[in-house]
């Protein structure tokens, strides 16, 4: 059963909902408040060459330019064919350019192989080292983009709720 992640800006407060079906159309209410939730894409972290792991906060997006990205990828994820890996290099890529976060090298390179249908595991088989020790994404050109406020971190609540 899927589980997805609705957030409450009156709590502050990411919540679990899992559903008995894949996309449902139920929006819930706020378990602590009754709020209006909204519903998030799941973030997941990264590990740098230094192996120490990364948060949201230390990748190189801007922002408003990761939740339009992740908004309008959002159904394309859902629907993607996990046993044609082109599908997910292809998504990959869109997200890139839709974000302006730029990949590295070798990640640039394991996604046009993958895009031209070689084997994931083939892939990774030969370019294992040189992905483990690349930063998969470059910084941004944010130089002169004004600095935001830092906004509080969510709190998580841990119980799962029934959507």
């Amino acid at each position: 059963m899927p589980i997805y992640e609705f957030f409450c800006k009156g709590c502050n407060t990411v919540f679990n909902f899992y559903s008995k079906t894949v996309n449902p159309q139920k929006k819930p209410a706020c378990p602590r408040c009754s709020g209006p939730l909204k519903r998030q894409v799941s973030l997941f972290s990264c590990i740098d060459s230094s192996k120490q792991e990364k948060g949201p906060e230390d990748l190189p997006l801007d922002e408003s330019k990761l939740e339009k990205a992740m908004s309008t990828l959002a159904t394309e994820a859902e629907q993607l064919n996990e046993e044609d890996p082109r599908q997910a290099a292809n998504l990959m890529r869109k997200f890139s350019e839709m974000t302006g976060v730029k990949m590295g090298e070798g990640m640039t390179e394991a996604l046009r192989r993958m895009e031209t249908g070689e084997d994931p595991e083939k892939i990774e088989a030969e370019m294992g080292d040189i992905l483990e020790n690349e930063d998969p994404f470059l910084s941004t050109d944010t130089k002169d983009a004004p600095k935001k406020a830092k906004r509080n971190e969510p709190l998580r609540d841990e119980t799962l709720y029934e959507l």
